[in-house]
């Protein structure tokens, strides 16, 4: 394919951008996961482009043709310009003059190939002109039909300017690449050379490559290959990947939720690793301490709700290599809608204080015990 026809870039707000930075001759390019995500086939959502226009310039045509623009990153060069709504990024060409594994001291440019090759894989390098045609400068279609992830230039080179290219190496072959065809041994050669430099990293960063890896529809190999190459215990010690794969199996056709996943690789202390939101954190614990707990499906639905407790029925048949059971909906059901027919106020005032707490926990084992069968009256007639 040599041009790109989506909605998207045919959308009125997309040209009135496109036609007001280029009013004066500049030039304009869709570039990255955009232009990546139209060529798959797969959905694409965020718009972004690279111009040999400086900023300042690109903000006075854009308020020239009466929209707003945001100067989300300037003094890297990105402005963000909005049209009815919708947010472009826009970049002006840039070349790395000095990067130390983590960010990267950038001068603007006029040549797209110096933007090119400052990125990191052959696929995120396809650029797009307003009208579709494309402009290839580093032969990344190929790769890209190919579905094969490949570092711009040297693996090692490009690892050294961020090491958090190491872990997008996966993700981006958990998404987008040929698992059949494996992973490019020059690749993961200079990704185990380069492993003490992930620990430059923010936890924040860590957490968010991941979690968009495990969000993959099988991220299972990806991450067989992080354990191989020494990253997965690197950023993740005490981690294991050997319950991933049959978690993967067991979801059959749920949507993939990575804080499931997660939970499947384990290792203590999780949020010493990875800066996860509070629920995230929360949900992974619940699921690993009840993983390994022996509560039947119907409580964990009645206390967790069909949701949670079907991902801990998942991990624990993951973890202990063990089938579903056949009646595990209908529990995870019958749980999940039955309500405990006490409250504190049918104990008042005759027990009050800790005693209050204590007796109604003891009635809620017993009725979540019957099955949830006991009545209110059966349950109080215990008091007696």
């Amino acid at each position: 394919m040599t041009q790109i026809d989506q909605s998207w870039l045919k959308d009125a707000a997309t040209q009135t951008v496109c036609d007001a930075v280029t009013a004066k001759g500049a030039q304009l390019y869709f570039v990255g996961g955009c232009v990546r995500n139209a060529l798959m086939g797969v959905p694409v959502s965020d718009l972004d482009l690279s111009t040999n226009a400086h900023p300042k310039t690109v903000i006075d045509l854009a308020k020239q043709a009466g929209l707003k623009v945001i100067p989300t990153g300037i003094d890297h060069g990105t402005v963000t310009v909005i049209c009815d709504g919708i947010p472009f990024e826009i970049t002006t060409f840039r070349k790395d003059v000095a990067t130390d594994g983590r960010r990267a001291m950038v001068a603007f440019s006029n040549d797209i190939a110096d933007d090119a090759a400052r990125r990191d894989f052959t696929m995120n390098a396809i650029y797009a002109r307003p009208d579709g045609s494309l402009v290839d400068p580093l032969g990344g279609m190929a790769d890209l039909d190919a579905r094969r992830v490949r570092f711009i230039g040297t693996a090692q080179n490009r690892i050294r300017e961020d090491y958090l290219r190491s872990l997008r190496y996966f993700r981006f072959h958990a998404w987008y690449g040929d698992h059949e065809a494996g992973f490019d041994p020059e690749a993961l050669a200079a990704i185990a050379a380069n492993l003490d430099g992930l620990g430059q990293l923010s936890r924040e960063r860590v957490g968010a490559e991941l979690l968009k890896l495990l969000a993959a529809d099988d991220p299972a190999p990806a991450v067989a290959a992080m354990r191989q190459a020494g990253v997965l215990l690197e950023l993740l010690p005490g981690s294991d990947d050997r319950a991933l794969a049959p978690l993967i199996h067991l979801e059959a056709g749920l949507k993939p939720d990575p804080i499931r996943r997660l939970a499947a690789l384990g290792g203590p202390e999780m949020g010493e690793h990875l800066r996860l939101s509070k629920a995230q954190s929360s949900n992974w614990t619940i699921l690993r301490d009840q993983a390994v707990a022996t509560t039947g499906a119907a409580e964990l639905g009645y206390r967790l709700g069909e949701i949670q407790a079907r991902d801990v029925l998942l991990l624990r048949s993951a973890l202990l290599e063990q089938p579903l059971s056949p009646n595990l909906e209908t529990d995870i059901s019958r749980g999940s809608s039955a309500k405990f027919p006490l409250s504190a106020i049918d104990l008042m005032p005759e027990i009050t204080g800790k005693a209050l707490g204590l007796t109604l926990k003891r009635l809620e084992a017993d009725w979540i015990s019957s099955e949830f069968s006991l009545n209110r009256d059966t349950l109080l007639s215990k008091l007696n």
